[in-house]
């Protein structure tokens, strides 16, 4: 009996060490990441017709965000959402809000009148776009726009979850919808950042 009794323990220290596990990582991560950012500036872009709109907890598809404002000539935006901060509280509301569509960003809408093309990007949760993606789309205008969305993941993605965003940026004015993705892999054996970059580059998603 006292076995039985002892599961539920096991099964908290089990989740507990996960939790840890993960966001050590993902702290480790976006220290890294943030190094790369220092050293790796792109250009700025004075006028241009595209746009690259992203958020990223950890800094990789941030990485990537700047990688594809730098090869395009882009501007770029980052969103935020402080619910979803690095640490074992922002993980856990990730987790619980994966499936979710609505969010509180920062800023929830940014004017994209002047740009042709609008590149969309943020990590995978639970095989979906990242809840505050799918937030600062619902609010936006793209009529007449390219829409590409672009992710990075662990794992993978649903195709249905991405047939959802196309409708919805589609419904919003959209004129073309596009996909792009890298996966990084799993924990612990992920892709390094040139590999990523070249990933995405080559076209092999």
């Amino acid at each position: 009996m006292k076995w039985l009794i002892g599961l539920p323990l096991l099964a908290v220290l089990v989740a507990i060490a996960v939790a840890l596990w993960v966001t050590s990582i993902e702290k480790a991560q976006y220290s890294q990441n943030q190094a790369h950012l220092e050293q790796h500036k792109p250009s700025t872009a004075t006028f241009t017709d595209k746009a690259v709109v992203v958020f990223s907890r950890s800094g990789n598809t941030g990485i990537l965000a700047q990688h594809i404002a730098d090869t395009e000539h882009a501007h770029i935006y980052e969103i935020f959402a402080q619910d979803y901060e690095l640490g074992i509280p922002g993980w856990i509301s990730a987790l619980r809000d994966a499936r979710e569509t609505i969010a509180t960003i920062t800023p929830n809408n940014i004017d994209l009148e002047q740009y042709s093309t609008v590149y969309l990007g943020s990590p995978i949760w639970l095989y979906s776009p990242a809840t505050p993606i799918w937030q600062f789309a619902k609010d936006q205008d793209f009529s007449g726009k390219h829409v590409i969305l672009f992710n990075t993941f662990n794992s993978k993605f649903e195709q249905s979850y991405i047939d959802d965003f196309r409708s919805l940026v589609i419904a919003n004015g959209a004129k073309t919808f596009r996909h792009r993705y890298v996966n990084r892999g799993r924990m612990g054996a992920q892709l390094t950042t040139e590999q990523m970059l070249e990933a995405f580059d080559s076209g092999n998603q």
